[in-house]
């Protein structure tokens, strides 16, 4: 049986609804191949502490949106990493240490400009679902 009101709970209490970026960083690799695990714990132990420190992770005050963070096992890129995607610009990073780190949340997701050497790919998925949609509707 499905327990709607304790999933309703998780989703105001999180604030899920408010999302207005994802991060994902690879870290804690079962099998490290991009980067060190050392390196990609560290990564993630600074990206979870800065959020949290700015106010970023939750939605509150003046702001009613938050970034969500999510440390996954592996992104599939296993070179120059750690890795670290922004949803849903689908900006791709590389070499996200703390110092690079710190550059992409001050710039990209404050300043609201990706930090251009550190990327690798650009697929932005607001533009390609908007095209699907147009295009399935305009046959």
């Amino acid at each position: 049986m499905v327990d709607t009101k304790k999933l309703e709970s998780c989703v105001q209490s999180l604030g899920l609804q408010k999302i207005q970026r994802h991060i994902f960083l690879c870290a804690d690799q079962t099998k490290p191949k991009c980067c060190p695990k050392e390196v990609g714990l560290e990564s993630w132990d600074y990206l979870k502490r800065r959020l949290g420190e700015l106010g970023l992770d939750e939605p509150g005050g003046d702001r009613e949106t938050c970034i969500f963070r999510t440390k996954t096992n592996c992104l599939r890129v296993c070179s120059e990493g750690p890795i670290l995607l922004v949803y849903p610009d689908g900006i791709w990073y590389r070499h996200a240490t703390p110092e690079i780190i710190e550059r992409i949340i001050q710039e990209h997701l404050i300043g609201d400009r990706p930090v251009e050497e550190y990327i690798f790919c650009h697929h932005p998925l607001t533009e390609n679902l908007a095209a699907k949609t147009s295009s399935a509707n305009n046959p």
